[in-house]
């Protein structure tokens, strides 16, 4: 049986003097020994608190020291963890508030305030608990003791992680001990890791990609995790260098603002010692564009390896194989301790090369939707989750996708897949971040319109880029209308929010 807890519990067994955290801005390592006993007192003061098995514990918390051992500590004493936005608006985070029936918060003195706002539209009270990244949780004084409380089983709720809710208010999907561990050996197995494997960990511990990618794998391999408080563009390479890091995880905002620092860091991609010991970045969490993956790869010299997970299903579910073996370009890979299917309107596998819904069932599936059966009556259907994406295999089985089923843009009858939009804009130099959506229009029912930010020192016009689209896919699927921003709207792991555009746009008219 694989839980939380018997992770590290095996860890602190085998491998008990093993840096498994190192948090750079405090210079502090944690062993895995030290983890099991952090885990431990954590779980005698959770009993402490009377806190019953399942009670939902949140914090408001960014990356480092203490955010790791409460986000593990909850778990392995079978408590089930609700990660918060830090970034999320006040709607969504009074909603998950409410909804997940949160019992405690663990807050930053940074976001005290806020949590203060939120609370004071939530009908019930919830224990606040303060906690300095350094000196870890201010526990209260009151003690009213709960009866003992049995070890996880790989059944038991974990972690109730709350989607990003781009078109509406986020849905709380319920991940089983099995599936946080499994979510850890999908990435372990789909990478290769060993335990001499060091993630660096520059996005948030509140979303998926985050918590199973760079926690849940190094926990389940028995590596390290190097994880500063959030994301530099100008320190990702040094700290890299400075702590032999083998691998990281990132989205392709990040990957955009790397590839604009070239020339400002010292580092000499391909034959650098510093970097020698890193083998290989991931893409997740959103669509990379085949230009940028190639700028990547000619710029740093690097494998980046295209990867498709979900919160729903724990993280990872497929990847591009490691080299030598193949890696093609826009597409998320194989399968990855999961069944994928493509299926059509009736839930009937597709051939090859024909667009339907993805599909998946595994062990990292969700359990269901919290407080919310229809959702999940809708989506698990005989042990298959179907996702809202749509894709297609190609004769090897590798998996393209080709956007959501929501965000299809209808344009006089005929179906316009966005990214196809967003992949040809992507493709000029001038373009940071790039979104097409449709938008109502009484001739065609929706018209194809496009957002998009400009990198940094460079510039380009409506009519420029237009012309640009119409070269590559013709006048009838490219934009009508390019709207520019300093940027677009994302969600915590950096996916660009396309059905919120069209309320962006239209705030331009007012």
């Amino acid at each position: 049986m694989d839980t939380v807890r018997a992770s590290i519990e095996r860890h602190a067994l085998g491998s008990p003097d093993k840096a498994f955290l190192i948090t750079p801005e405090l210079n502090r390592e944690l062993t895995f020994a030290q983890l099991k006993t952090s885990v431990d007192k954590i779980g005698e003061r959770l009993s402490d608190l009377g806190l019953a098995k399942a009670t939902k514990v949140a914090f408001l918390l960014n990356n480092g020291f203490w955010t790791v051992q409460l986000f593990l500590g909850v778990m392995a004493n079978n408590r089930v963890i609700v990660p918060l936005n830090a970034v999320a608006g006040n709607v969504q985070l009074i909603h998950i508030l409410g909804h997940s029936d949160a019992e405690v918060v663990f807050v930053s003195p940074d976001y005290r305030e806020k949590l203060d706002e939120l609370l004071a539209a939530i009908d019930r009270e919830v224990l606040v608990i303060e906690t300095d990244e350094e000196t870890g949780p201010v526990w209260p004084e009151q003690q009213t003791p709960c009866d003992f409380i049995d070890n996880p089983t790989e059944e038991d709720p974990a972690l109730l992680l709350y989607t990003s809710g781009s078109t509406g208010l986020p849905k709380g999907a319920v991940i089983s001990h099995r599936a946080v561990t499994s979510g850890g050996r999908n990435v372990t197995e789909g990478h290769d890791l060993t335990a001499d494997d060091r993630a660096l960990c520059v996005l948030p511990v509140y979303h998926i990609n985050g918590a199973m990618v760079t926690v849940s794998a190094p926990l389940y391999s028995g590596s390290s995790v190097v994880m500063p408080k959030r994301f530099s563009a100008g320190e990702f390479w040094n700290l890299i260098a400075e702590y032999d890091c083998t691998w990281s995880s990132i989205v392709p905002t990040i990957i955009k603002y790397l590839l604009d620092r070239v020339g400002q860091d010292d580092y000499d991609f391909g034959n650098d010692e510093r970097l020698k010991a890193f083998r290989f970045a991931r893409s997740a969490s959103a669509p990379l564009p085949r230009a940028t993956l190639a700028e990547w790869q000619k710029t740093f010299k690097l494998p980046m390896i295209e990867t498709l997970g979900l919160t729903e299903t724990a993280g990872t579910v497929s990847t591009n194989p490691m080299p030598p073996a193949a890696c093609k370009p826009g597409s998320v890979g194989l399968p990855c301790g999961n069944e994928i299917q493509i299926v059509d309107k009736n839930n009937q596998p597709c051939p090859p090369g024909v667009v339907g819904e993805v599909s998946i069932r595994g062990s990292n599936l969700l359990t269901l939707y919290y407080k919310n059966p229809e959702a999940t009556e809708s989506s698990l259907i005989n042990g298959w989750f179907l996702t809202g994406d749509l894709g297609q295999k190609d004769e090897e089985g590798y998996i393209f996708l080709t956007g959501r089923s929501k965000e299809l843009i209808i344009r006089g009858g005929e179906n316009i897949a966005p990214r196809e939009i967003d992949d040809i804009l992507y493709q000029h130099e001038a373009i940071l971040e790039a979104a097409a959506v449709g938008v109502d229009d009484e001739n065609y029912g929706q018209e194809v319109v496009a957002c998009v930010a400009i990198r940094d020192g460079y510039s380009c016009s409506e009519a420029e880029l237009k012309a640009f689209c119409e070269e590559s896919i013709g006048k009838y699927k490219a934009p009508k209308i390019i709207y520019f921003f300093d940027e677009l709207p994302k969600g915590p792991s950096g996916k660009i929010l396309r059905l919120q555009l069209p309320k962006l746009i239209d705030s331009l008219h007012r």
